[in-house]
């Protein structure tokens, strides 16, 4: 028996439980034993199994499936993603974001709508007015990029750009404070990228969205 104690059983089985799939217990595929078999391992009820097991299913460990039982669908739980965007360098960050607004600035010219043209014109002036602080400058551009993956019209692109963006701007504004960048050149850039989507140009769009953001990486090392 594997006693469980704490004023949470259910989380507390469930870590039991992960511990022995990671452990190799039993195999990517295999069923689990019933919950009359865990209960008194974990030194728990079935309800409380039962709740062990929707929660690992909810984070893609297990799989209930009607009839047949639960079995693993995976060895060991992926990483939380704000834990990673913790634990990774800025560079790799950016590295990221050259493929993901790259991309998504090509879907924009393809995709973005008059209503989307008007709001990336809008970033882009409120951009170029954004000069009080380094913070309201990062905040600024960093609005315009949102603008520009909102045109691309997918959702896990935005949801991975909004995933980034506390990260980025710390970087941004340490990095601003010691190197201030060319305000005229640096917004001409943000200005063609913008063009290039009102112009319904993708290759042009992706192009310049890697450029600026390689230029950027190049800095931040």
């Amino acid at each position: 028996m594997i006693p469980v104690r704490g004023a949470s059983l259910a989380d507390q089985a469930a870590e039991v439980l992960l511990g022995r799939i990671v452990a190799g217990e039993w195999a990517l595929g295999e069923r689990l034993p019933g919950e009359t078999t865990l209960a008194p391992q974990l030194g728990v009820g079935r309800s409380t199994v039962r709740e062990a097991i929707r929660q690992l299913a909810g984070r893609g460990v297990l799989q209930s499936r009607q009839g047949a039982g639960v079995f693993v669908t995976a060895l060991d739980v992926p990483e939380d993603w704000d834990a990673v965007l913790r634990r990774v360098g800025i560079v790799e960050v950016v590295e990221a974001r050259v493929a993901i607004e790259s991309e998504a600035a090509a879907l924009a010219a393809v995709r973005r709508t008059p209503a989307d043209l008007r709001a990336l014109r809008r970033a882009l002036d409120a951009r170029g007015r954004a000069h009080a602080t380094v913070e309201q400058h990062v905040d600024a551009d960093t609005e315009l990029h949102r603008r520009v993956v909102a045109a691309a019209h997918n959702e896990v692109l935005a949801e991975l750009f909004d995933g980034f963006v506390p990260r980025v701007r710390a970087a941004m504004v340490t990095m601003l404070r010691i190197r201030p960048v060319d305000d005229e050149a640096d917004h001409e850039a943000h200005r063609e990228l913008v063009d290039a989507v009102a112009d319904r140009d993708p290759e042009r769009a992706a192009r310049l969205s890697r450029t600026h953001l390689t230029a950027l990486k190049e800095r931040l090392t």
